[in-house]
């Protein structure tokens, strides 16, 4: 019993300490923590078909600039920029950018952060966000492509009539009779 004694207190302390290791706010998440986390998302999958999910607005954007400019353009215009987005795609080294992600994770979460997110990701609901999630940013990504158009249309318009304006006043002053401009 004496001998019984001694050990069962050491395991006793023993198992404390690793408990309270354990339950510490701020423990860093370490890099299996994070790559853990990140296989319980399916990383790798989900930004694959992200992408997937985002080539098909892409090639909706080439085919309307085509349509736009088909004058201006080779007649394989499109063919030749659909194919070199799909190589982009298929390419994109999926494994290597799930990698690199793994250091800015560490960096902003703990241990318990990532405890509770894998926890959240291994529910059910968790699991519906991971398979809804590139179906909601294909749609999204679409429905906000006029509202990105009618941005950048407007932007290009000002970028124009600002470098008209540069050029009108780097050519000189204005003839005596020529009406000159407010600014």
């Amino acid at each position: 019993m004496k001998r019984l004694l001694p050990l069962v207190f050491m395991c006793l302390v023993l198992s404390s300490g690793a408990r309270a290791q354990q339950t510490d706010p701020n423990t860093p998440a370490t890099k299996e923590d994070i790559e853990a986390y990140l296989q319980v998302m399916h990383a790798h999958e989900m930004m694959a078909n992200m992408t997937e999910a985002m080539s098909k607005p892409m090639h909706q954007m080439i085919h309307e600039q085509y349509l736009k400019d088909k004058d201006k353009l080779p007649v394989d215009f499109e063919e030749r920029m659909n194919k070199e987005l799909d190589d982009l795609m298929k390419n994109m080294p999926m494994d290597e950018m799930v990698q690199a992600m793994v250091p800015s994770y560490q960096k902003h979460f703990t241990q318990r952060d990532i405890d509770a997110l894998v926890a959240f990701y291994s529910s059910t609901t968790g699991q519906k966000v991971l398979d809804e999630l590139p179906a909601i940013m294909a749609e999204g990504m679409q429905n906000m492509m006029p509202v990105m158009n009618k941005y950048l249309a407007g932007v290009k318009e000002r970028l124009e009539q600002q470098a008209a304006e540069l050029a009108q006043k780097s050519s000189g002053p204005p003839a005596k009779d020529a009406p000159t401009t407010p600014n």
